[in-house]
């Protein structure tokens, strides 16, 4: 499972290994907590609710390309995620993470990743929260009823690259302990941002970004049930053991 922000986000931070991992074998979910009504970039949109509308297709579409099992577009405000109740928005991805009942869970950095993006260290907390909150029986019992029982994600992952950008706020990005060679499917990856076509002016500035990277994406393991020392990996679903 991997928590996002934005429409795009799932591509230009996650898509390789998405794109990756489906194709040995593994379901991927993507929850995307705004509809991105709040971009810059519009995309001939009249207002805010044609370019939610606009950006879920382009979600969708996007998510085709990474073969993506199940992608779900939330309906919270873009740009306005540190104004939200964050209890309310934890208990919404617990239940996510209760009916798909994820081995790994993706996300950002509480840091924004290397744009610094509010909504971005915002997706971190609440997921990481129901991360951890998913697999206890007090929190939001209410949710556990018929099939919904508690479920205990293995490893959460926070996405990190090792470059900064310019001209931009400082940010603290996590150290990589998991290198994921992603080979072809980098262009995978460009293509499915350039399914956002709302967001055509920034496509060239974010293949750069891409690019950049190598093929290759890199993730900081923040948390695993399996306690120990952090080894470097190259799997993410290195140690996961399938009967839990």
């Amino acid at each position: 499972m991997c928590v996002t922000a934005h429409p795009d986000d799932e591509a230009g931070g996650f898509g390789g290994s998405l794109r990756l991992y489906h194709d040995r074998g593994v379901e991927t979910c993507v929850i995307c907590l705004t509809p991105g009504q709040a971009a810059t970039h519009r995309g001939g949109a009249a207002n805010d609710q044609e370019l939610a509308a606009l950006r879920r297709k382009e979600f969708a579409a996007a998510c085709e390309i990474l073969k993506v099992s199940r992608g779900i577009v939330l309906d919270y405000p873009d740009g306005q995620l540190h104004r939200q109740d964050l209890y309310k928005v934890v208990c919404d991805l617990t239940l996510h993470v209760r009916q798909f009942r994820p081995h790994v869970l993706m996300t950002f950095g509480p840091d924004g990743s290397v744009t610094g993006h509010t909504d971005h260290s915002m997706a971190s907390i609440f997921a990481t929260m129901a991360f951890h909150w998913a697999g206890r029986n007090n929190r939001y019992p209410d949710q556990l009823t018929g099939k919904i029982a508690p479920h205990q994600t293995q490893k959460l992952y926070y996405s990190t690259v090792n470059f900064t950008l310019p001209d931009r706020q400082p940010v603290t990005l996590p150290p990589a302990t998991a290198i994921i060679e992603i080979g072809d499917y980098l262009e995978a990856k460009i293509a499915a941002f350039k399914a956002h076509a709302s967001q055509a002016p920034l496509w060239a500035l974010i293949e750069s970004h891409v690019r950049q990277r190598g093929r290759k994406e890199m993730f900081h393991l923040a948390a695993r049930v399996t306690p120990g020392l952090i080894e470097q990996e190259t799997d993410l679903f290195a140690g996961i053991k399938e009967d839990i």
